[in-house]
């Protein structure tokens, strides 16, 4: 089945795979289309396919779908045979304005538990830093369900560099690790190894999850000038960029084909693996989880990181 390695979630202890499943496209019709092109058959092979590569990590979110994300996830944990690598699930807690007290964040989980059908899950995190609510607030309530038995873990999602070290200190204050911040990073979006954020959680212990580390498929290789992402995705970039872009698939291509004919999207991920992340693409369908899997079991020399990292500098989202 497998022949990576995998690795620890933060200082947790958790053994996950060094990429997982991201779910937002699971249920999502307004960015994803859900419903058009893909239905609930597609991600249920999607979530085969994963777990006989020996993935093991599925991330969703309260908000994924309207809550149908979960459900959907759910559905497959449950119905999982016991001779298959148990899933590990992640969701995420949305701290809407009219949220303001912790103890929202517990009923939160106690719904999200409700719609995947589990008693408790294995990270849980806070969507992202919103107000009014200071993030220490947050860090209380995270810290609350870890006693209350309601999670293992603990992480964040797109919280800066300061909201992270606030986090990590009241968490430590109650004897909790932060096992994880999950932030948008891709060849197309280098900001938090950048702005320190990377390095920060490499020096804290917190695994950095990577999410659309695809660029939500602009490193994919199947979209041109004169093909762009439809949908809502088609006003992220324009032709200009596009055109931009070309050079750095054509080099994921060309480095791809040096490891046994890999795809431009398996480069752009394991890229990603190589920069100490865990990466959580999307998949709609077994295709999908199928190539992203490949990305596993091999591995970018330095030279050819190099090369990516000085190739995607003039293609910044």
């Amino acid at each position: 089945m497998e022949n990576f390695l995998y690795i620890s979630l933060g200082k947790t202890g958790i053994c996950v795979s060094p990429l997982g499943l991201g779910c937002w496209q699971w249920g999502d019709q307004l960015v994803w289309e859900y419903g058009k092109a893909y239905r609930d058959e597609d991600v249920t092979n999607a979530f085969k396919v994963s777990v006989e590569a020996g993935i093991n990590f599925f991330d969703t979110a309260e908000v994924y779908g309207m809550g149908r994300s979960e459900t959907l996830l759910g559905q497959q944990v449950r119905s999982q045979s016991q001779d298959t690598l148990p899933a590990l699930v992640a969701t995420k807690f949305m701290p809407f304005p009219w949220r303001l007290g912790k103890f929202q964040l517990k009923n939160a989980l106690k719904n999200s538990l409700d719609r995947l059908g589990l008693p408790k899950v294995d990270l849980y995190q806070v969507h992202f830093p919103l107000p009014p609510m200071p993030v220490a607030v947050w860090a209380n309530g995270l810290a609350d369900v870890v006693e209350a038995g309601l999670t293992r873990a603990v992480g964040v999602s797109n919280f800066d560099l300061k909201q992270m070290n606030t986090t990590l200190r009241v968490l430590a204050e109650r004897g909790v690790p932060l096992a994880s911040n999950q932030v948008e990073f891709s060849l197309v979006n280098r900001k938090p190894e950048t702005n320190g954020l990377l390095e920060r959680c490499k020096e804290a212990g917190v695994t950095l999850i990577a999410y659309s580390p695809l660029g939500k498929g602009l490193l994919s290789g199947k979209y041109t000038p004169a093909n762009r992402p439809s949908g809502t995705r088609s006003r992220m970039v324009n032709t200009a960029f596009m055109e931009k872009l070309q050079p750095l698939v054509a080099l994921q291509r060309e480095i791809g084909q040096l490891h046994g004919e890999k795809t431009p999207a398996q480069v752009a991920l394991n890229w990603a693996i190589c920069k100490g992340t865990l990466v959580i693409p999307g998949a709609k369908n077994a295709h999908q989880a199928q190539e992203n899997a490949g990305a596993l079991g091999w591995r970018l020399d330095d030279a050819e990181v190099d090369a990516l990292d000085k190739a995607s500098l003039n293609v910044q989202l």
